[in-house]
Parts: C-alpha cells; sequence; structure tokens
C-alpha cells in the first residue's frame, strides 16, 4: 500500500515562502506523474501543479510564477517551493499522482496571513 507522507508547512506572512515536501513510500514514484492539490477553508480540493517523471511540469494559473514543482525520484520525493504567498493559498496542500490513485496523506497546512 502506497502512502503519502506530507510536509513542511506554516505560518507565513504575505510574500513570504515556504518549501512543502511529498514523500511517497513504493518504488512505483519514478514513474508516475506527481501532483500537488490543496483545500482551501470551505472549498473543494483542487489542482495545483504537476510533475511528469522526465520533469515536464504544469501550473493552475492562479499560481504561475510563483511556485515550482520538483521531483527527486532517488527519494521517491516531490516538492512545491512556494514563493511570494498570498491570502488566498491558505490551504491543506495534498500531494497524489495525477489522476489521483492512491489514498490520500494527512495534507500539510499552509497559512498565509496579510
Amino acid at each position: 500500500q502506497v502512502q503519502l507522507v506530507e510536509s513542511g508547512g506554516g505560518l507565513v506572512q504575505a510574500g513570504g515562502s515556504l518549501r512543502l515536501s511529498c514523500i511517497a513510500s513504493g518504488s512505483i514514484f519514478s514513474t508516475r506523474i506527481m501532483a500537488w492539490y490543496r483545500q482551501g477553508p470551505g472549498k473543494q480540493r483542487e489542482w495545483v501543479a504537476t510533475i511528469r517523471s522526465g520533469g515536464t511540469t504544469n501550473y493552475v494559473d492562479s499560481v504561475k510564477g510563483r511556485f515550482t514543482i520538483s521531483r527527486d525520484n532517488a527519494k521517491n520525493t516531490v516538492y512545491l517551493q512556494m514563493n511570494s504567498l498570498k491570502p488566498e493559498d491558505t490551504a491543506v496542500y495534498y500531494c497524489n499522482t495525477m489522476p489521483s490513485t492512491f489514498p490520500w496523506g494527512q495534507g500539510t497546512q499552509v497559512t498565509v496571513t496579510s
């Protein structure tokens, strides 16, 4: 059973930065398209960013130019570098495959204050 464990969230002021990490158990990580998702207060979970096994990335328009997704296949880890954070980025952030096929982890809370 694959497990996803997110970390790195926290409380930050607008304009600040955070780096999220997600470790995925299982040897199939390197072949998967990995993604970050988020669920804000009172909102549905939404896709944020995707990275293919070869490194190609895609982002939702609202984070383009501010967030960077990356991966380290040797460590079964995917990262999300978040810069110039805005209050509307406040959410619980999750990683999973794209489309999501594994059980969701607990996520990591990101809170951005104005």
